[in-house]
């Protein structure tokens, strides 16, 4: 099962960071791959939302539940249902010097034995990319 973990340091408060990563529905504005993402569920601590992206011409959807924990600026995330068999990860906010590192993991699996081990370097080497993307764009908005 591939798994990437990714990390930047951003120059900002913990707070604010964690505001930008847990209002999903914005991510469309600042991914490229990203289409949509709607919350189709609120609760307390929790929201369960559903994704489209389009990676290099591909549909990729998927449902997740994801778990907000602000006093320790940690946010958790699940598949529920979708294209891939699993996907699964968390964000984690970590103050340092003058601002806060910043990682994001992703455990997932395709879920074909068969043609797992061709697209799954492929599809960690996107999953990477995007999720680089992602803390990239982050800071961008954060250290403007």
């Amino acid at each position: 099962m591939p798994y990437v973990e990714t990390k930047t340091v951003i120059k900002g408060e913990g707070g604010k960071i964690y505001d930008i990563i847990s209002n999903m529905t914005a991510y469309p504005d600042f991914m490229k791959d990203l289409v949509s993402v709607e919350i189709l569920e609120r609760g307390a601590g929790y929201t369960v939302s559903h994704w489209v992206s389009n990676v290099d011409g591909r549909k990729i959807v998927w449902t997740e539940k994801d778990c907000f924990y602000p006093e320790e600026l940690k946010i958790t995330y699940c598949q529920t249902e979708g294209d891939l068999k699993k996907m699964e990860g968390e964000w984690n906010i970590v103050p340092c010097g003058d601002g806060c590192e910043v990682t994001l993991s992703v455990d997932f699996e395709f879920g074909i034995p068969m043609i797992a081990g061709l697209l799954n370097p492929i599809l960690k080497k996107k999953v990477r990319e995007n999720s680089e993307n992602m803390l990239t764009s982050i800071k961008a908005q954060i250290e403007k």
